[in-house]
């Protein structure tokens, strides 16, 4: 699945592998006001609160499943908390890192860091603040093995896939993902201060899930990358290369989600969910790949559908985990 044809999507450029922050650009200035209110809203931006939904989403449920029923409500709380924290805190040192990218990009060019309502100084602080609490709060509130790995899904979003594998392969979310996997195991070890099977198969889940949750988006906004020079995907292949991928990882994904129920982890509601969810998943897939091969483009390729299905999707699938244990 990792096989691509590289060469420039239609109407696309080639991207270059150079350092994006050689590209010329004028110095971000800095409001002449800045009222609290709005910086407040800016630092919260910083944390990207919408996606550390999606990873709490794949947390909590986890630890229903590991708890086989109801677990500490108060150590739910705690984990979120402590979630929130290091997600908040990897997503700031994300945007302090790409700041000079997500000034030349459509989709990013009013984030806190371009706009100024943020100084880089004070973006990078807040990142590696947000990072040390989060750590010794797991540490203290849940425990030490959730601590750790949550301070690895940090580093190595910020560390691996931003800094590292983003500007300089097309596999940069399929192996940048692993730090969105890693809530599952924070969620089963917050419970059980272990792993198990169990977690591996959802982590897979996730694994599987991301990069055709990811790639339709690309999709849409694959002008931007090129302009910047960031090798997502769809920027270096064309749509119906791209299409054969997500369709691959897709029923992988589906086979994966699978595992729980011969293996006896869950009852019989989960994997009704599952396939359901999954097979409707697989038409998605599959009638994005049909509108590729026709050459379709902009709005009649119709990627967001699949984007906006995978976030449902995941949402069905992990309360699916939680509610099976109350089912058996």
């Amino acid at each position: 699945m990792t096989a691509v044809e590289s060469r420039p999507a239609g109407g696309g450029t080639a991207p270059t592998r150079r350092v994006v922050g050689e590209l010329a650009k004028g110095p971000v200035h800095r409001p002449a006001h800045r009222p609290f209110g709005a910086r407040v809203k800016a630092f919260v931006a910083l944390t990207k609160p919408r996606i550390i939904e999606l990873l709490l989403i794949t947390t909590v449920p986890v630890m229903f499943l590991a708890e086989q029923g109801v677990p500490d409500l108060l150590l739910v709380l705690y984990t979120c908390i402590g979630g929130y924290l290091s997600a908040g805190g990897a997503n700031a040192l994300n945007m302090y890192i790409d700041r000079d990218i997500d000034a030349l990009m459509d989709r990013t060019s009013q984030r806190p860091l371009v706009t100024g309502m943020v100084t880089p100084r004070e973006g990078l602080v807040f990142g590696i603040t947000l990072g040390v609490v989060s750590t010794v709060w797991f540490g203290l509130l849940v425990n030490w093995m959730s601590a750790a790995l949550a301070l690895g899904a940090l580093l190595f979003y910020v560390v691996v896939y931003t800094m590292w594998l983003k500007r300089r392969t097309a596999q940069n979310i399929v192996w940048g993902g692993i730090a969105g996997c890693l809530p599952v195991f924070i969620g089963w070890s917050a419970v059980t201060n272990e792993l198990s099977w169990a977690a591996v198969i959802l982590f897979l889940v996730m694994f599987f899930w991301t990069p055709p949750h990811y790639w339709p988006l690309s999709m849409k906004v694959k002008e931007d990358y090129a302009r910047v020079g960031v090798p997502m995907l769809p920027v270096i292949a064309s749509n119906t290369v791209v299409a054969r991928q997500i369709v691959l990882y897709s029923w992988v994904m589906v086979g994966v989600s699978l595992l729980l129920w011969p293996l006896g982890y869950v009852g019989w509601f989960y994997p009704l969910v599952a396939v359901v969810a999954g097979a409707w998943w697989l038409v998605e897939a599959h009638a994005l790949q049909a509108r590729a091969k026709a050459g379709l483009t902009g709005a009649k390729l119709k990627e967001m559908r699949l984007f906006h299905w995978s976030i449902t999707y995941v949402s069905l699938l992990f309360v699916a985990v939680a509610v099976d244990p109350f089912l058996r």
